[in-house]
């Protein structure tokens, strides 16, 4: 059957601080698409950008396989992916046109695509696939194929397809859409309910060596990513969900060890990311999984995310079993009011309570805080810098609040946005509606927030050291060294931040 070229338009070449931070992934939602398609026939190939250098790597990729399709199948499990990045996305449209000259039919799918159709058509898309992409993209390349097997072309049935979007090629003038695109769509798709069926992601397709050089050399061990789930149900008004809505289906606990044990066995990963939403939310799913683990002997360390009103100390003792090294979690603030004005579902008093009961477990603890959300004062940015100081995670990772289309949140400040919508890349932090305070401000507390848990950390190292000085002597030196120079910085940072906030008549120290 036809050739495909399935891609992706995130490169770690242009997003500096990630780059810089070198923890690679393959694309897990593009192999499993991949995997899809072979298993319907078609010969499939896979260009990486993770790793690429350019887009002429794209380029070079599409003279070598010369395919009939070439298909952006963005990694839809990828946070990243679903930021809509402003460099990804000029990615995208590169690679279309690259693959229009060369006479490709273009199919897309991916967050970014869906929020901005008419320009992604307006590059040369062909097709865009809506939600959840196997099915639909099944029965799009069965309908092309057969097309191209009779004699007149035949421009109807598309209709029949659902979560599809397509060019309208009639003489009626379809209305309401922009940059000279007239397009039709189709009903919406269901999703796939019984994600067991789906076959592996197509890993032989990955150049899995050069990952597990960079890891071991850039951090001592090889990480590959898994998923468990698809979707989340929860309704924090920020988040945007192109893909999945508000569904969430999950795979059996058994089909998932199974893979786990698959990978280990063929590529020894020493550390898994389960790029999940939420891990575990079915009842008992995580105890299962790790009575599986342990049985088929596969137990891996790995990182997930959980929110923290799901942390039991069942869940925490099975996290412990499963092997589970750190749990991120969306903690967001540390002022109830603003987690209230987000539809957050849970409370500080949570957030306090599963970081304790995640760390009697030795299970390291990560932070996501949202600064900048409609109303947050400085009173609520000191309450959120208090619970970081009075819960010490061992990990944080911060932004500021960013309306994507879609959200409670973006309606609500849309009148207020400008030219620039989306960040250029993950380390932007610009405030693209009115806040409090202006994304200069919110730069400056990063770096206040950042200070203040590495002089956190320091203290705790030291009170370590100090309760085994005849073992730790090294790091006893090393944490005195470290606790001055963090608290200058700190002090320096904080300075930087009244100031600033006198200078915006903002509530200054």
């Amino acid at each position: 059957m036809s050739k495909i070229l399935f891609g992706q338009s995130y490169y770690l070449k242009f997003d500096p601080k990630l780059y810089a931070e070198m923890k690679p992934y393959p694309p897990l939602g593009s192999l499993y698409a991949a995997s899809y398609a072979r298993a319907l026939g078609y010969d499939v190939a896979l260009f990486d950008a993770m790793l690429a250098d350019s887009e002429d790597e794209w380029a070079h990729a599409l003279d070598t396989h010369k395919p009939k399709y070439a298909i952006l199948f963005e990694d839809n499990f990828n946070y990243l992916s679903k930021m809509c990045l402003l460099n990804m996305r000029q990615a995208a449209f590169k690679m279309i046109e690259m693959a229009k000259a060369r006479g490709c039919v273009v199919i897309v799918n991916g967050s970014d695509a869906t929020d901005h159709l008419e320009e992604y058509f307006a590059r040369g898309a062909d097709y865009m696939i809506l939600g959840e992409g196997e099915i639909t993209l099944e029965e799009l390349l069965g309908k092309l194929e057969s097309d191209e097997r009779r004699t007149t072309s035949d421009e109807r049935g598309f209709e029949n397809i659902r979560g599809l979007v397509w060019r309208d090629n009639s003489p009626l003038l379809a209305q309401g859409e922009g940059l000279g695109v007239r397009l039709q769509r189709s009903m919406k798709r269901e999703f796939i309910r019984d994600l067991d069926r789906l076959p592996f992601p197509a890993w032989d397709l990955v150049d899995i060596p050069r990952y597990q050089k960079i890891w071991r050399e850039r951090h001592g061990y090889y990480s590959m990513n898994m998923v468990t789930t698809r979707g989340c149900p929860y309704s924090c008004n920020w988040c945007a969900k192109p893909i999945y809505g508000q569904r969430y289906n999950v795979r059996s606990p058994e089909n998932v060890a199974q893979e786990l044990k698959w990978l280990r066995e063929h590529f020894q990963p020493d550390h898994i990311w389960f790029a999940d939403d939420i891990l575990g939310l079915k009842p008992h799913w995580l105890e299962r999984f790790g009575d599986l683990v342990n049985e088929y002997d596969c137990a891996t360390p790995f990182k997930c995310l959980l929110r923290a009103d799901l942390v039991t100390e069942n869940v925490a003792l099975a996290l412990k079993r499963a092997k589970c090294q750190t749990v991120w979690m969306g903690a967001e603030s540390g002022s109830q009011k603003i987690l209230d004005a987000m539809d957050k579902g849970t409370t500080v008093e949570q957030i306090y309570n599963a970081r304790k009961l995640l760390g009697a477990q030795g299970i390291r603890v990560g932070y996501f805080i949202q600064y900048g959300y409609r109303g947050e004062t400085r009173a609520d940015i000191e309450l959120t810098l208090k619970m970081i100081r009075e819960t010490i995670p061992d990990e944080i990772g911060i932004s500021v609040s960013y309306p994507l289309p879609g959200t409670k949140f973006y309606e609500n400040v849309k009148m207020e946005l400008g030219a620039k919508q989306n960040w250029a890349d993950s380390d932007d932090l610009a405030m693209m509606y009115h806040g409090t305070y202006s994304t200069d401000y919110y730069r400056i507390l990063y770096r206040v927030t950042h200070h203040e848990l590495r002089r956190l950390h320091a203290e705790r190292k030291l009170k370590r050291a100090l309760r085994a000085p005849q073992t730790i002597r090294g790091e006893t030196f090393r944490a005195l060294g470290a606790i001055p120079l963090q608290t200058a910085r700190l002090q320096k940072a904080r300075r930087e931040l009244n100031a600033r906030g006198r200078q915006e008549n903002a509530f200054a120290e």
